[in-house]
């Protein structure tokens, strides 16, 4: 029997022993290779030319609904499933350091491994022109994002919507002209990270995700992430063996005749060829396991998994009486105007941070802007995200050990997205304290701030099942993604994501955060450049 949430999130806790006596070296000849290559497909290049989204990162990251403009009448084409791609996994930095080129990816990833593909499962896509003589269409298929080439590899020609309609149960995939189904291929990132690759798989989907959501927001389209769906179903249709690569989350794009349902709603077996990852592949048994206990089996379980997510709040803790400090983020009118497109291509990882306080203002905007919740299928009762059905869920909590923001005591706090406030926890210089939490790296005590999204694990399976482990560790994600964009947003601000001694967390935090877990820790502060 596979384990379940609980025992896999017990059995990767980081401590001090366990990062101690686990420590072990890589083996740089076998590292696998951050790309998929197939060997025998043939490939569709993407348009020539990026329409970059000018809407200031700010504001896509705030996108309040994930219905678009009602008045919009242009239907996605291939411009537009090309600047999705690239903008969320694509190729924007290169860098030169000791004689060798580094390609960086328009998302954060652990390690740089880029152990997370997109494929693009779409209608036909036809434009109302050409640019620059090129025409901008695309046929119904699915298909492999290539980030090397900017093309698409063709696995299958035809309409196969109806395939992730049936396997999610879920309206906004059945009437998306195009949905993007993001996968992990456990290898390439469990060479360096081991079994704690399953988390990795939704910390690092989760920022690729977060540029997805903001720049189809950006661009005007309708987008959420769909999380409960029959896997297997939609595996079979990528062509992926879930014990090496496995889908992870599907974001429908755009909406259509609601009336229409696309066939096939099944397919047959295809097994392309690809290059191998590396010379020995490693099998890590425990991550298969996780990922096999949150299975949904059909369409139907999926729709009652969604629909019986209960409306109370599950995994978080009420406020207690510390004292609160509202944000004070800037206006729409006087917030930074980078626009999206140019705050992806600056986006780094900071790995120096001088110890300059940050401005409490800029703080507050990045937390407004970005923690606010995100367009998940199962933060409504039953219905799409953007519905009049009650207010959202959130999984997770937001704590913050603040080190060095103007006019903000040094302290712990916990967010309240709702009531855009801080409560105070407790005063104090916590920088030793931070940079050990943070696996006794230097960037968690020189930081202005560190995020910390925790949750009630135990809480969540016994509401989701272990599907909620998921569902958590992406809706962090999701989150920490958005700061990253409006931290970089700022010409003066960085930022970083660092993994953390888990239990050590939650006993820093307690007892508001009795009984909860870290799921993902973001840093920001001023960058040594």
């Amino acid at each position: 029997m596979p384990i379940g949430a609980l025992e896999y999130h017990d059995r990767t806790k980081h401590s001090p022993r366990s990062v101690r006596e686990g420590s072990h070296g890589l083996n740089f000849d076998n590292k696998p290779t951050p790309y998929k290559e197939y060997t025998n497909l043939p490939a569709r290049p993407l348009a020539e030319r990026i329409r970059p989204p000018q809407l200031p990162a700010l504001a896509a990251i705030a996108e309040p609904t994930p219905d678009g403009s009602p008045a919009r009448d242009d239907r996605p084409d291939l411009g537009t499933v090309t600047t999705l791609c690239y903008d969320a996994a694509g190729i924007t930095k290169k860098i030169t350091r000791r004689g060798r080129s580094l390609l960086f990816r328009a998302a954060a990833t652990t390690g740089a491994l880029y152990h997370v593909d997109l494929y693009v499962v779409c209608e036909d896509l036809e434009s109302s022109g050409e640019a620059d003589g090129e025409a901008l269409d695309l046929e119904a298929g699915v298909y492999h994002f290539d980030p090397r080439t900017l093309s698409l590899d063709v696995l299958r020609n035809g309409d196969y919507r109806g395939v992730l309609a049936t396997a999610s149960g879920h309206g906004g995939i059945a009437d998306a002209p195009l949905s993007i189904v993001a996968t992990s291929t456990w290898w390439r990132n469990a060479w360096k990270y081991g079994n704690r690759t399953f988390r990795h798989a939704f910390w690092d989907s989760g920022t690729t995700l977060a540029n997805l959501l903001a720049v189809a927001h950006a661009l005007d389209y309708r987008a959420e992430v769909v999380t409960g769906f029959a896997d297997r179903p939609v595996a079979d249709l990528l062509g992926v063996d879930p014990a090496h690569e496995a889908p992870l989350e599907i974001v429908p794009i755009g909406a259509g005749d609601a009336a229409h349902r696309a066939e096939p709603a099944s397919v047959d077996p295809i097994d392309p060829d690809t290059a191998p990852l590396s010379p020995d592949e490693k099998e890590f048994p425990v991550i298969g396991e996780a990922w096999s206990a949150g299975e949904l089996e059909s369409g139907s379980a999926a729709e009652t998994w969604r629909t019986e997510t209960p409306t109370r709040p599950i995994g978080t803790r009420e406020s207690g009486d510390g004292e609160r400090i509202a944000l004070d983020p800037v206006g729409r009118e006087t917030a930074s105007r980078r626009p999206l497109h140019e705050t992806i291509r600056r986006r780094g990882s900071c790995r120096e941070y001088e110890r300059d306080p940050i401005s409490f203002r800029k703080l507050s905007t990045v937390l407004d802007r970005a923690v606010r919740g995100v367009p998940m299928d199962v933060r409504h009762r039953g219905e799409r995200v953007g519905s009049a059905d009650g207010p959202p869920l959130s999984f997770v909590d937001p704590y913050l050990i603040v080190h060095g923001v103007e006019g903000l005591a040094s302290g712990s706090y916990h967010y309240h997205p709702d009531a855009g406030d801080l409560e105070r926890l407790r005063t104090g210089d916590f920088r030793a304290e931070a940079g050990h939490l943070a696996l006794d790296q230097r960037l968690g005590a020189d930081a202005a701030v560190c995020v910390y999204f925790m949750t009630d694990v135990g809480e969540l399976v016994d509401a989701l099942g272990d599907r909620g482990y998921r569902v958590a560790q992406l809706e962090a994600a999701l989150s920490a993604g958005r700061l990253y964009l409006g931290t970089y947003a700022h010409r003066d601000l960085g930022g970083t994501g660092l993994t953390f001694y888990d239990d050590e967390v939650s006993s820093f935090f307690a007892p508001r955060a009795a009984d909860q877990t870290p799921m993902f820790l973001y840093t920001m502060g001023r960058p040594n450049v």
